[in-house]
């Protein structure tokens, strides 16, 4: 859509400086150079816009999309995974850090005191002294001791808030009778303890209490990860780059495969064109198949070409002969004038099959159209004035477009006058036969209308086809069928669409609809 609306402004700025007073293109002899710079223009512009929606949407560009997602998934739940399996060995590291403070201290409990060489035995503050002067708490390491419900000593190191501001949890420690693991937390940080009570008899019962804190280890952790997740991410951008590179080249014999069909429009040269095979994968095969596919194309069409130039030949030649006989027979058998008169108009018949047939087979072809700047209105008259000279009716002329449109004069006059022939054989004297034209949104209609015995609804979409009548609804055609089927054919090659809307008893009207800007493929050929 967004092509489309710059190929129609620029069509129009164009259009603007080719109507100003004096022109910037003359009509008559800059006409051609004229439609050659809009062509090129908007071939430009359309090629840039193509070029970037195969970009972002071609099948490059979402393998690599679809490998970034995946990939980027893939490293999200690594790094997570990673971080939760780090966390996980520091909490059985921490775990065993403090089972084994809590073995040394009671390893020393059950030794003698090296001061006085004798047992410790219920002395729980000679242990703790002991013990804190000889051990160095590793770092975020808590040793606490509790002597009678309170705290008798701790490692020369601080305590942690966690701790020193919950003295309701040191309380409570302080008379366990057997060995707790906990955690406790503030906003910022989490401390993990075991408690271990100090087997002594009488009042003097001790709690030795080792802490340690996860905070500095997580900060450890996440920096960890997050170094190796900008890590991972460099190298994800090195890999999309080469995955990019990759897959241009994997993906190159398609692109050949498609420039390719797109250049087939040439029938005497495009189809000499075979794309290399590499390799023996998917994309070989496919290569090998649409090789195969050009050689059948190839064979068709030059089979078609000789026939229509055979056919068109065999059939003229003796037409030509037989025409050339009856007027030297025509000379000496003068009594017979209406059987003559019916052989010429047999054979001027024949001759117009022939000719519209190889117009049908030409429909087509690259050369089928040669494309002017027309004025609709200017045309629209011309129609007109020829469409009077056919027969004596009720002749209309309606509304008339005011604008220009890029097409084929000749083309468009076959079209109308088809449509204007087909209405003189289906209405009388004193039936109307309408013709007009007039801009409709981004397009322009030429029609025909008469108030003839119009056509039944069952066969409106039938009598389109090739050789194809009405059932009916109307008189017998002089031709052979092809009118509409030509009209048609030219409607279509200038990238637009022939509609009918009938009524019996009341006439047909025919419109021809083509568009104001022509398809690209028109314009490029």
């Amino acid at each position: 859509m967004r092509a489309t609306k710059v190929t129609c402004s620029l069509r129009d700025r164009l259009l603007t400086e080719f109507n100003e007073d004096p022109p910037k293109f003359p009509f008559r002899r800059g006409t051609l150079t004229r439609e050659l710079h809009i062509a090129s223009v908007v071939s430009l512009q359309f090629g840039l816009a193509m070029r970037w929606r195969k970009f972002f949407l071609g099948a490059r560009a979402q393998i690599l999309v679809w490998l970034m997602v995946l990939i980027s998934l893939s490293t999200i739940v690594s790094v997570f995974a990673i971080r939760q399996i780090l966390f996980a060995q520091l909490l059985i590291r921490v775990q065993r850090s403090l089972e084994q403070e809590v073995e040394e201290v009671q390893r020393l409990a059950d030794g003698r005191n090296p001061a006085t060489g004798e047992l410790f035995g219920e002395d729980a503050a000679a242990i703790f002294d002991i013990f804190l002067s000889r051990s160095v708490p590793e770092d975020d390491e808590f040793l606490i001791t509790l002597l009678n419900g309170e705290v008798y000593q701790t490692s020369p190191i601080a305590l942690p808030e966690a701790l020193s501001a919950n003295p309701d949890l040191l309380r409570s420690l302080a008379k366990i009778d057997r060995s707790v693991q906990g955690k406790t937390s503030t906003d910022r940080e989490t401390i993990v303890y075991l408690a271990q009570p100090m087997q002594t008899a009488g009042n003097n019962t001790g709690v030795f209490v080792v802490a340690h804190s996860l905070s500095n280890l997580k900060k450890e952790i996440d920096q960890a990860v997050s170094v190796a997740a900008k890590v991972i991410i460099s190298v994800l951008l090195l890999a999309l780059i080469l995955a990019w590179i990759a897959i241009g080249r994997v993906l190159s014999p398609l692109e050949l495969l498609t420039e390719t069909a797109r250049s087939i429009k040439d029938f005497d040269q495009s189809l000499n064109r075979r794309i290399p095979i590499r390799g023996a994968d998917e994309i070989a095969e496919l290569t090998a198949t649409f090789n195969e596919m050009l050689d059948r194309l190839q064979a068709s069409f030059s089979s078609q070409r000789e026939f229509i130039n055979d056919a068109s030949h065999e059939f003229q030649t003796p037409i030509t002969v037989i025409r050339g006989n009856l007027e030297i027979l025509g000379q000496s058998l003068r009594g017979h004038y209406e059987a003559l008169d019916l052989m010429h108009d047999e054979l001027d018949r024949m001759s117009r099959l022939v000719d519209d047939l190889l117009l049908l087979s030409r429909a087509e072809r690259p050369d089928f159209l040669n494309l002017e700047l027309l004025e609709v209105c200017k045309l629209t008259q011309e129609l007109f004035t020829k469409a009077t000279a056919l027969a004596p009716r009720n002749w209309q002329l309606a509304a008339q477009a005011s604008i220009r449109i890029v097409a084929d004069r000749q083309r468009i006059t076959q079209a109308v006058m088809n449509l204007v022939q087909n209405a003189v054989e289906h209405t009388t004297v004193n039936d109307a036969i309408i013709l007009g034209s007039q801009l409709v949104g981004d397009t322009v209609c030429f029609w025909v209308e008469d108030t003839g015995v119009g056509i039944d609804p069952a066969d409106q979409v039938r009598i389109m086809q090739r050789f194809a009548r009405a059932a009916s609804s109307r008189r017998k055609s002089k031709g052979a069928g092809l009118g509409l089927s030509i009209v048609k054919a030219i409607s279509e090659a200038h990238g637009g669409q022939v509609t009918v809307t009938s009524e019996l008893g009341k006439g047909s009207r025919f419109s021809i609809i083509l568009p104001l800007d022509p398809p690209q493929d028109m314009v490029i050929r």
